[in-house]
């Protein structure tokens, strides 16, 4: 018992030291030595707030690679603490913090999907901070997987390591959310400061602690820039630091300047980040905010140093569509297709340079018609010369869910020419999406199912137009060795319709084979084309037809008068009347039978006109 306290009394006192260390003491990572993943800038956050770390992925290995995963790696998260044991008992720490609190789904896979080679695709990674480290860099472990189908599973690849900055929060709750931080105001109750070159610019700003806590320590320190666009003041003091022992809670104070107008600069408002470094202790660490504040010059207008763009400038390049083409060739909906686009610089003598082609899709109830499945729909050509073509590709699918129609996609110009940079410009080009038709047939009625040569039968079937496109002209015909071949025209089909076929068909010669009728059902597009014809079948027995007239066998002979008996007697009376009154009935029944068909199909169209 005693071993397990002065086991835990040390790594207490270890957690303690490592809290306690500044920030200068923890080493920052060379990026470069990452093989895939590259930061563009450090991220940064608080204690016990969330974090969310954006990355590059860039695929730099020669071969494409597919179901690429990045998640932090649990492994060192697990070994966050070590201790080991000497000769003399004592506890040491070796092992390096895991900046983020653990939950269930810290370590899941973040899925980027197949990457080919050469190319790079952003991603972000979010986590919570520990309340309990101190403020500094610290290293994030990462784990690149591929072959990741799951949240949690792929083939582990390189470990790779990013930098975090952190800083401790004034005051945290157990979700997390700030109280009592502090934070700064500037300009509140004041007009846009206001200033005319060459007359130097005599302002003050206001500057309110917004909050119920006292800021001590305070350096209000404002951001200058070299460039004019972005900095309307010369820059003559080697530092614009304004210091403050203390701010109390909810206190303005106002800071003066005296700034000189640049010679260069253009009339209109500007941006001055101010950032302000404070304590919310007397001995409390130093944190740091970031504010802007609005001032206003006047100068020379800015169009007469750049020549902005007009549709008279005929001095920069002029890129536009010198044709495209589709592969396929038909663009169908819910298929990926590849489009080549045809770019020219139809200036005569004007370059152009620096060119981002950027791809925009016309939108159907806010969702694009067209998009990428992988890849990006910008692209970068980095010259075209006066009179030049380049050509460029794209992979894009148009929605399943679009009507047959044209729709737009816009190219997005942005390049620069030798006078002008930034030129923009925009050129659609229409593409014709089709729809897939369908249809399908419902129950085919035949009746009678066999007839004698001459005799004629009924067959009815709902033709359904089940696609998103117009049937023009359908046509369905009747085809078979038994029958008289015939076509019943049906006409035009509206997507979700339905219309109802009822044709008479005529026996010609007995049937020799298995008594099949093809059904052949035809319709055409809206450039008149003819569809190949969709195949149904029907079976229907041809007989030979029925003699009528005298028996043959009996010409020329006189009838023997014999007097019938029994059954006989009355045979030549009962067999005909049966036989007329079978095919009475036959004919009442098919004829009964017709009409109550009708009367469905008339149901039908009722309904159909009704929706």
């Amino acid at each position: 018992m005693y071993r397990v306290k002065r086991k835990i009394v040390g790594l207490l006192a270890v957690i303690m030291a490592v809290t306690a260390i500044p920030a200068t003491a923890f080493a920052q990572y060379d990026l470069s030595k990452n093989e895939y993943i590259d930061v563009k800038k450090t991220p940064s956050g608080k204690t016990g707030e969330n974090i969310t770390i954006n990355m590059v992925f860039t695929n730099n290995t020669g071969h494409d690679l597919d179901n690429v995963a990045v998640r932090f790696d649990r492994d060192i998260a697990e070994q966050e603490y070590s201790a080991t044991e000497d000769a003399d008992e004592t506890t040491t720490y070796s092992g390096s913090i895991f900046p983020f609190e653990i939950s269930s789904s810290t370590f899941d896979n973040k899925k980027l999907g197949n990457i080919k080679s050469g190319s790079s695709k952003s991603f972000s990674l979010t986590a919570r901070v520990r309340r309990d480290i101190a403020e500094g860099y610290y290293l994030v472990p990462l784990e690149v997987v591929t072959d990741a189908k799951t949240k949690d599973d792929g083939a582990s690849g390189k470990p790779e390591k990013v930098n975090i900055w952190i800083t401790k929060s004034s005051a945290t709750t157990s979700s997390g959310a700030n109280e009592g931080t502090i934070s700064f105001e500037l300009g509140e109750g004041q007009n846009t400061p206001f200033g005319t070159y060459p007359e130097v610019m005599n302002y003050s700003m206001n500057v309110r602690n917004s909050s119920n806590l006292t800021a001590f320590d305070v350096n209000v320190r404002m951001g200058v820039n070299q460039d004019s666009t972005k900095f309307p003041f010369d820059i003559n003091d080697g530092n614009y630091t304004k210091h403050f022992d203390r701010i109390g809670g909810g206190e303005t104070i106002s800071i003066p300047y005296s700034m000189m107008i640049r010679k260069d600069v253009y009339s209109g408002y500007y941006p001055i980040t101010f950032n302000i470094e404070y304590r919310d202790s007397t001995d409390g660490d130093i944190q740091k905010s970031e504010e802007t504040f609005f001032v206003k010059v006047q100068n020379k207008e800015k169009e007469e140093a750049t020549k902005e763009f007009n549709i008279n400038d005929r001095t920069k390049a002029r890129i536009v569509v010198d044709g495209f083409e589709t592969n396929p060739e038909k663009v169908f909906a819910g298929e990926e297709f590849e489009l080549t686009l045809h770019m020219k610089n139809a200036s005569e003598s004007v370059p152009a340079s620096n060119i981002l082609f950027n791809l925009e899709s016309e939108k159907v109830t806010d969702s694009a018609v067209f998009t990428t499945d992988e890849g990006s729909s910008s692209v970068v050509v980095n010259s075209l010369g006066a009179g030049q073509t380049t050509d460029i590709k794209v992979k894009l699918r148009a929605g399943a869910w679009v009507d047959q129609r044209t729709y737009g996609l816009t190219i997005n110009e942005k390049f620069d020419s030798p006078e002008y940079k930034n030129a923009e410009e925009k050129i659609t080009v229409n593409i014709p999406v089709k729809q897939v038709a369908r249809l399908n047939t419902g129950t085919i009625d035949i009746m009678p199912e066999s007839i004698a040569a001459g005799s004629e039968t009924n067959i009815m079937f709902p033709v359904n137009n089940t696609g998103k496109v117009l049937l023009y002209n359908v046509m369905v015909s009747f085809v078979g060795d038994s029958i008289q071949q015939s076509s019943t025209y049906i006409g035009n089909i509206k997507p979700g319709e339905t219309q109802n076929v009822d044709a008479m068909i005529t026996g010609t010669t007995p049937t020799a084979d298995d008594g099949k009728i093809k059904i052949l059902i035809t319709y055409e597009d809206e450039n008149g084309v003819v569809s190949d014809p969709i195949e149904k079948e029907v079976t229907l027995m041809v007989t030979e037809a029925e003699e009528t007239g005298a028996d043959n066998g009996n010409m020329g002979e006189e009838p023997v008068d014999v007097q019938p008996t029994g059954f006989a007697k009355y045979g030549k009376i009962l067999i005909p009347s049966v036989v007329v009154l079978l095919a009475a009935g036959a004919g009442a029944a098919f004829f009964i039978w017709k009409r109550r068909k009708q009367k469905k199909l008339a149901a039908i169209e009722d309904i159909n006109d009704e929706i």
